[in-house]
């Protein structure tokens, strides 16, 4: 980075040293040397921005399993992203056939990859909720969904979870959820489901499925599923992008 920027200055200078009448702006700079221009804008962008952009360059418009694939080859061969991904993706898809959820709910939009992998799934009329706290990734979540042709089926909250759950009934008109689905800051893991208990948002049969089981880990929210009494709790394995190996948790609420 410091050689490019090195780079660039040494280019900006050259062509301001030109006599007065061909001097350039910046901008000229960039109309002259698009190269320039796109590696400049590209490294301002964020790893999510970034991500939305390959998708929009590579992936097809409408179709759910070429963004989801297009993510993946990004995730692995460009930058690292903490997706759900396709390994774990699979538990998650069978997960969400199974169980063919009316009302679902997903905490931790991030970059919208785990809502469409859900959506895409849903059956007809099912309502999907999915709440992010960081505004940014929020944005880029509605474009990838957009562009993946499920705008229509997905209700994006942005807020933190523990204010947008007592909220859930009364804003969307839920009365349960059949699914859940928690990959967000692993630290509140325990203190949402114990918010969804309080507020009524589980029914006997609900399943709750959690990431990063493994890594970067989530071992209270391990131990409560499985020693509270309240669930019915199995282990899934699959692995990271790049092969490390992490798990989905499932747990189905006794009610």
């Amino acid at each position: 980075m410091v050689l490019y920027k090195a780079s660039l200055q040494r280019l900006v200078h050259k062509l301001v040293l030109q006599p007065a009448t061909e001097t350039f702006s910046i901008f000229q700079v960039f109309r002259r040397f698009p190269s320039v221009r796109k590696q400049t804008w590209t490294s301002e962008m964020s790893k999510e921005q970034r991500t939305l952009q390959y998708v929009l360059q590579n992936a097809s418009r409408g179709d759910p399993d070429s963004v989801l694939a297009t993510m993946d080859t990004y995730a692995r061969e460009q930058e690292w992203a903490m997706n759900v991904g396709d390994s774990k993706g699979a538990f998650l898809d069978q997960f969400v056939k199974e169980t063919a959820p009316q009302t679902m709910l997903e905490l931790g939009t991030y970059m919208g990859y785990s809502a469409v992998r859900t959506a895409r799934l849903l059956p007809p009329g099912a309502k999907f909720i999915t709440v992010e706290f960081k505004q940014e990734n929020a944005a880029v979540a509605k474009e990838i969904i957009s562009f993946a042709g499920l705008q229509d089926r997905v209700i994006q909250v942005i807020s933190d979870s523990s204010e947008a759950i007592p909220q859930l009934k009364t804003k969307f008109n839920i009365e349960t959820f059949d699914m859940v689905f928690i990959d967000h800051f692993k630290d509140f893991y325990v203190r949402d489901i114990k918010l969804l208990e309080e507020n009524n948002l589980l029914r006997k049969g609900t399943v709750v499925v959690a990431d990063n089981i493994i890594k970067p880990g989530a071992p209270e929210y391990a131990d409560y599923v499985r020693t509270c009494g309240k669930y019915d709790s199995t282990f899934h394995e699959g692995k990271l992008y790049g092969g490390k190996p992490d798990g989905l948790e499932k747990s189905v609420y006794r009610g």
